[in-house]
């Protein structure tokens, strides 16, 4: 992978750390109990409690996000990086940049 490529990368990821950093935050906030109280009505309550779940959902799709992006953050510079882990093929830039977690082709992804 040329060089120009993986500092290209390296930003990517940097900001893809970043912005899910500040989506987890968010959702921890959401995730907060839903307390019982008398202006909310049953139906209501049981609305909060639905898009809790919801919430802690993507609260956890997103934690799992963030540790493979620190992950891939570290592989950077090893040679082996942007190589699929299942085919050991290249997996195109365009997929890289896009998904820099990846660790498989998008043939192998399935």
């Amino acid at each position: 992978m040329a060089e120009f490529s993986r500092s290209e990368i390296r930003v990517k990821i940097e900001a893809e750390i970043s912005k899910t950093k500040k989506l987890v935050q968010e959702y921890s906030e959401l995730t907060k109990p839903v307390e019982p109280e008398n202006a909310i009505r049953r139906i209501s309550r049981m609305d909060a409690i639905q898009n809790k779940s919801v919430t802690e959902a993507a609260l956890r799709k997103s934690k799992e996000k963030l540790e493979k992006l620190e992950f891939a953050f570290t592989k950077v510079d090893e040679d082996d990086f942007g190589i699929c882990v299942s085919c050991k093929k290249p997996i195109p830039l365009g997929r890289i940049l896009i998904m820099p977690q990846s660790r498989t082709c998008v043939a192998c992804s399935h």
